[in-house]
């Protein structure tokens, strides 16, 4: 049995160290848009540890919702009030992510990165077998060090030929 009346995930949430090189770097390379800001936040009580389980006294500067595509990012800048850690966590730490974006030619894709000077994480693998075989993906690396991923399937992956799951596809889009 699921969450009764789920509909779909709404949202990406993650913290930034510079709420507006994030706006401008998600608009600039991927076309995101900002709905809405708001902030600054914090609480002289234990709300911000009830709710947000973070420091009590971390003071949120300001947060901002972009939109593109059929993604939503909520994107927060927290100032420098309490301890916390400033280093990315990479794929291997707890509560290691990265977000996925999907393109229709993989070569422009990177060379454009390339171009706009932005850290590429080695070539793209070209998945050859097993369930993800007709994918490429790469990943890339936001300036403040969050990592990011190409993915490109234009003729689909391999397990939807045998499997009655089926995933979200942006091409379809």
């Amino acid at each position: 049995m699921s969450m009764p009346g789920i509909k779909a995930p709404d949202h990406i949430g993650f913290t930034v160290p510079d709420l507006q090189q994030a706006i401008d770097f998600f608009g600039t390379h991927f076309g995101f848009e900002v709905a809405y800001r708001f902030g600054p936040f914090a609480a002289d009580d234990n709300w911000m540890a009830d709710h947000l389980n973070v420091d009590p006294r971390a003071t949120i500067r300001q947060i901002a919702v972009l939109s593109a595509h059929s993604m939503n990012l909520e994107i927060f800048e927290y100032a420098d009030t309490t301890p916390r850690n400033h280093r990315a966590p990479n794929n291997a730490d707890v509560g290691g992510h990265h977000i996925a974006f999907y393109v229709d030619d993989m070569d422009a894709a990177v060379r454009y990165l390339h171009e706009q000077g932005i850290t590429v994480k080695g070539e793209p693998t070209v998945m050859q077998e097993g369930p993800s075989a007709g994918e490429s993906w790469v990943y890339f690396m936001a300036p403040w060090g969050m990592q990011l991923e190409l993915v490109s399937y234009p003729q689909g992956k391999a397990f939807a030929s045998g499997s009655s799951v089926r995933l979200f596809d942006p091409r379809r889009l």
